[in-house]
């Protein structure tokens, strides 16, 4: 359940440096939050959909881990991309 090209464009742009940035803590970020709320979705439907669990929590402790990473190395542009992505602090 990868993202299509399309969508990645559009975070890519929103949230990298330039257009072929991909690499950025910022982008990974975004990229990861953006397969976290499809996941979840995903899930609500399927309940019992146990190996995509395993794999959004997955998810979710690499993107804490990059989260913890970026807020000790810029922490302004950790609150603004934590609050453009609407997503909590708890890092």
């Amino acid at each position: 359940m990868a993202l299509d090209q399309a969508t990645k464009q559009e975070i890519i742009a929103k949230y990298g440096r330039n257009e072929n940035d991909t690499g950025s803590s910022e982008v990974q970020i975004a990229l990861l939050s953006a397969r976290i709320a499809q996941l979840t979705e995903h899930l609500k439907t399927f309940k019992k959909d146990h190996s995509s669990r395993l794999g959004l929590l997955k998810l979710v402790g690499q993107r804490r881990r990059l989260m913890r990473y970026f807020k000790r190395k810029d922490k302004e542009a950790y609150a603004k991309l934590v609050e453009s992505l609407g997503i909590r602090d708890n890092v």
